[in-house]
């Protein structure tokens, strides 16, 4: 088994400066470093436990397959914050037939963004019989 220390999604946006400002301000994800400089520079944002790098640039759209999915404590506080930032809502909060409370949004590239609430009753949770 390969021993893995540590990993990251990469991004290779359209867009780096808009896409920077869609993932460090409107969605308001915390840096954990920033390399190169000028318009393509790369940034390196947390995300819970795991990273997200955009560096680089492309000159076509990201595949439709990729798609972050990102667990929230709160979806309905999420929601709100990010309609005031002037973020679009694909698809505005609905508790799903498996039982996970999912909002879709997109990046500017147009990357599918799934924020999730796991409610406290869910299977996630917990292990029944541990």
């Amino acid at each position: 088994m390969v021993h893995v220390l540590s990993s990251r999604t990469l991004l290779r946006p359209t867009d780096p400066e808009r896409s920077r400002t869609f993932y460090g301000e409107q969605l308001g994800l915390a840096v954990y470093r920033e390399f190169g400089t000028g318009p393509d520079r790369g940034v390196v944002y947390f995300l819970g436990g795991g990273f997200l790098e955009l560096s680089g640039r492309s000159r076509t759209s990201p595949d439709p397959a990729v798609r972050l999915w990102l667990q929230v404590p709160d979806l309905t506080a999420a929601h709100d914050e990010l309609r005031a930032k002037g973020v679009g809502v694909v698809r505005p909060p609905v508790k799903e037939p498996w039982g996970l409370v999912e909002m879709w949004i997109e990046d500017p590239d147009g990357t599918p963004i799934v924020l999730v609430e796991v409610p406290a009753d869910h299977p996630i949770r917990y292990r029944p019989g541990i």
